[in-house]
């Protein structure tokens, strides 16, 4: 319980930290930037800017260099993560009303206006990150960064997931299709997350690698979770409707391997993940990092 008050209180600091990058609204563009307000504000436990700060803290980064260095990557990677839920709930993909418990972005807005409020958050993720500053020590760790964020965020990234996944929408999918999509889609997020936390705080490339190998693994056992909650979750816990991907008529790890086999493979996942994270352990830092990805790879909602 104290752990979790612990998160709950950094995702609000992250919420704090993360907002003051959001587009400023004029006369012109008010509804455009409450939608995209919204859809990053609308809930949400930061995982993703929290898997960056942690790593980097985790691996000695120096908090000094945090409001310039880190932030700016948290806020991209957190409108990123948004946009791509907001697509994610269009109608010509998932058509979900609800996320988080609150209306969708295109569910409150209009169809065009969540379409808008995507692609403006993707635009506005690189100009944030492109804000941020390093002195002579850091200042050569940006533009690395920087590309683990395009490469993880694209179509061999997390679109490329989300393409295949809508492309095979009410077809049968193979377990190598299914791999594919559930290593991109949520994983190279989890991925950039990490392995841009390790690249700020200076790691090497054996480090850098390591991070994303543990956030892989986190990332294909979320997803499997994710199925998991999908036929037995409650809607109230998740903030969302269950049954969307039998609506959907979608292959899921459920659907291809059954139940019990779903659960040994993300609890299998989980501890492989923490037994590579355990080789780094960070100190305190390093603790909730281990206890984030063990919540994430074992979630209930």
């Amino acid at each position: 319980m104290a752990m979790r008050s612990e998160f709950a209180a950094l995702a609000e600091e992250i919420t704090e930290r993360i907002r003051r990058f959001l587009p400023i609204t004029d006369d012109y563009n008010s509804e455009l930037a409450d939608a995209m307000s919204y859809s990053v504000m609308n809930g949400g436990k930061r995982i993703r800017p929290m898997l960056i700060l942690l790593t980097y803290r985790a691996l000695g980064g120096r908090m000094v260099d945090e409001r310039t260095l880190v932030d700016p990557f948290m806020a991209a990677i957190e409108m990123i993560h948004s946009y791509s839920l907001v697509h994610d709930d269009l109608p010509a993909m998932d058509n979900d009303r609800f996320r988080r418990g609150k209306l969708t972005t295109h569910a409150k807005y209009g169809h065009a206006m969540g379409v808008l409020a995507g692609d403006g958050l993707l635009n506005a993720a690189f100009e944030a990150a492109l804000t941020a500053e390093g002195d002579e020590t850091t200042k050569d760790r940006i533009i690395p960064a920087l590309r683990v964020l395009a490469a993880k965020s694209g179509a061999y990234g997390m679109v490329g997931g989300q393409a295949v996944d809508v492309a095979k929408t009410g077809c049968p999918m193979t377990a190598y299709e299914l791999d594919f999509v559930y290593r991109l889609k949520t994983g190279a997020l989890l991925e950039a997350s990490m392995q841009i936390g390790a690249i700020l705080a200076g790691a090497d490339d054996a480090v850098v690698k390591a991070m994303g190998e543990v956030a892989a693994k986190v990332g294909f056992a979320f997803q499997v979770r994710d199925d998991i909650l999908d036929v037995s979750g409650a809607p109230e816990e998740l903030g969302k409707p269950v049954g969307s991907d039998e609506k959907n008529n979608k292959t899921t790890y459920v659907t291809l391997y059954g139940m019990r086999e779903a659960i040994e493979t993300a609890e299998r996942l989980s501890e492989e993940a923490l037994e590579i994270l355990a080789r780094y352990p960070g100190g305190e830092s390093g603790g909730m990092l281990a206890e984030l990805i063990s919540s994430l790879a074992n979630r209930t909602a």
